[in-house]
């Protein structure tokens, strides 16, 4: 895509609004339900279309991201979204992200030879001429592994109906699993699926934008943050802390349901104790494998040690009201 077009497409639009927190621990608004998240909330998200480039069309991917106080950030992809047609053959330094501010309710963003405006579910790109060049149209992707059902012989841990299986489990917002709680059962090879939600919290940053962890066997933890639109590294979502980071930022944005589908090998232990082989995992994020068969060399700090024991499932606490659902184990 020509540079000036790629900085209109990153242009964002926001109607100025204050809806009610509901979660402020850290002092940052925090909103655990969409329908009282605001327009702003409303114009983040993910957009597809095509452009005519060279008589060509082009097709691209922009998300947008709600930064708080009326800014935003956009991140074009060619070829479409991470993990639908963008191929990863740009670094993130590379993309052309782009900044706005609402103004009036919207934006409308110039550049040479061209006009970009969001607003109405779209990004709407033109000529000084007023020839269109090219529309971006919001999509709501949904995992497809979300709402799977637990297999016959499995370990189901959370159904919605009770926190009973986990030590400090909390049920929030009706049938919701609230973060900093551990498994009551010990796993060692297994499987797991896990759905979760981070909140928006636009005015967070980095590890306070909503932060928690999927501790498998309470060693080895797999992200959990808001870090849509983001690079992708060991220390956002989906990365193996220390270890790894995702093979794509696979992130939708916050207040969407994620999934995570583990497959676990634990470690190994002779009759002296001796580890002989490192833990290894493969994890699919919202559909699309992020570790493939990773060794994990060593635990994650902040939890528990490795050993030969079993041991339980652990959902992070940071402060943060990040929610679980839909939990079950499948011993192999």
């Amino acid at each position: 895509m020509q540079r000036p077009l790629a900085r209109f497409l990153c242009a964002a639009v926001l109607a100025i609004a204050t809806p009610l927190a509901v979660f402020a621990a850290d002092d940052l608004k925090t909103y655990t339900d969409p329908q009282e998240a605001g327009p702003d909330y409303a114009l983040q998200g993910e957009y597809v279309g095509k452009v005519n480039v060279d008589g060509a069309e082009v097709k691209y991917g922009v998300q947008v991201i709600a930064l708080g106080n009326d800014k935003f950030q956009a991140v074009p992809y060619p070829g479409g979204l991470p993990g639908d047609g963008y191929a990863g053959d740009m670094s993130y330094e590379d993309l052309l992200k782009s900044e706005g501010t609402a103004r009036d309710g919207k934006v409308e963003f110039k550049g040479e030879n061209f006009i970009a405006t969001l607003g109405d579910g779209k990004i709407e790109v033109v000529t000084d001429g007023g020839d269109a060049v090219g529309t971006f149209k919001k999509v709501e992707r949904q995992s497809p592994t979300l709402g799977k059902k637990a297999p016959a012989g499995a370990v189901v841990l959370f159904d919605g109906t009770s926190a009973d299986k986990f030590e400090n489990g909390k049920i929030v917002q009706d049938n919701l699993l609230l973060a900093d709680c551990y498994s009551k059962e010990k796993f060692g090879d297994h499987s797991m699926h896990i759905e979760f939600r981070t909140p928006f919290k636009p005015e967070g940053r980095g590890q306070g934008r909503g932060n928690s962890g999927v501790y498998i066997q309470s060693r080895y933890e797999c992200q959990v943050l808001d870090s849509f639109g983001l690079s992708g590294e060991d220390n956002e979502c989906g990365g193996i802390y220390k270890v790894s980071k995702p093979k794509v930022n696979m992130c939708y944005p916050p207040l969407t349901w994620q999934t995570y589908d583990i497959d676990f090998t634990a470690a190994k232990y002779d009759a002296d104790g001796k580890k002989t082989a490192n833990a290894r995992v493969t994890i699919k994020q919202n559909g699309v494998v992020i570790h493939d068969d990773l060794e994990l060399p060593q635990e994650t700090p902040g939890r528990h040690k490795e050993s030969p024991e079993k041991d339980a499932l652990y959902l992070q606490g940071h402060g943060n009201p990040v929610v679980f659902r839909n939990i079950w184990v499948v011993e192999k």
